[in-house]
């Protein structure tokens, strides 16, 4: 008879065994040995119906197809854009996935994207660690004007997200700030009251420190109905 070991959200640490029997699947982060899975890496256990992964508590972010990630133009070339997303290369961003618009080869391309734009792309190809593939033709893919940005742990963006987008439909709901999560690790946050603003901030690093920890969604929902309106402290965040 299969059964779970762990409770979903408890943290493990390499070696230590998640689950027993033929019913669950390792993912990332956790393997099979005879009839267990056990953990690879030190992380939360996350489940999501059979599969078994292992979130990990830090580490880099490493590019996958899908993702969406927030990055900085930091050259334009003739064909296109090369975005820093925070990986040892820079992504791709091509004309023909720059815009829906066609872009001509003429056409000075300073006038879509320019050196020190952020932007919110989505990546489309991943060849080996150099080749990085963005396109901006998707809902929410735009350049980001204003706000403001920070920077989380990459690995931490799943609890900063939530269950199909549960905790960060809430901080939006409750802050009524504009949010964008990159996969990244960088967060872009804009509203109309920058007391919300900041609450929005507080509230995802509270997420980012406390994100090991069971009960999270209570505790986030309990934290902003109790600071919202209160007065925060004032935020510094570099690039």
């Amino acid at each position: 008879m299969s059964q779970l070991i762990v409770d979903e959200k408890n943290v493990v640490v390499p070696g230590e065994i998640i689950a027993q029997g033929m019913d669950y699947v390792p993912a990332l982060g956790s393997f099979r040995e005879g009839d267990k899975i056990v953990a690879s890496q030190l992380g939360l256990v996350n489940l999501s119906g059979r599969l078994i992964k292992v979130i990990p508590l830090s580490g880099r972010y490493v590019p996958k197809k899908g993702d969406v990630v927030i990055g900085k133009v930091v050259e334009i070339g003739f064909s296109g854009w090369r975005v820093d997303i925070g990986w040892a290369f820079e992504a791709n961003l091509s004309m023909k996935e720059a815009s829906s618009d066609f872009i001509d080869k003429k056409t000075d391309l300073t006038q879509y994207y320019t050196y020190g734009d952020i932007v919110a792309g989505q990546i489309t190809y991943v060849f080996g660690s150099k080749i990085i593939d963005l396109t901006m033709k998707g809902p929410g893919l735009r350049k980001l004007k204003g706000g403001r940005l920070i920077k989380i742990i990459p690995s931490k963006v799943p609890r900063v997200i939530g269950k199909q987008g549960s905790m960060i439909s809430m901080i939006k709901e409750k802050t009524n700030c504009r949010i964008i999560v990159g996969q990244n690790g960088l967060v872009w946050i804009q509203g109309d009251d920058n007391d919300n603003v900041m609450l929005a901030v507080d509230t995802i690093y509270k997420i980012e420190e406390e994100a090991h920890m069971s009960g999270l969604t209570d505790r986030i929902k309990n934290f902003l109905e109790a600071k919202h309106g209160t007065d925060k402290k004032d935020w510094k965040d570099n690039w």
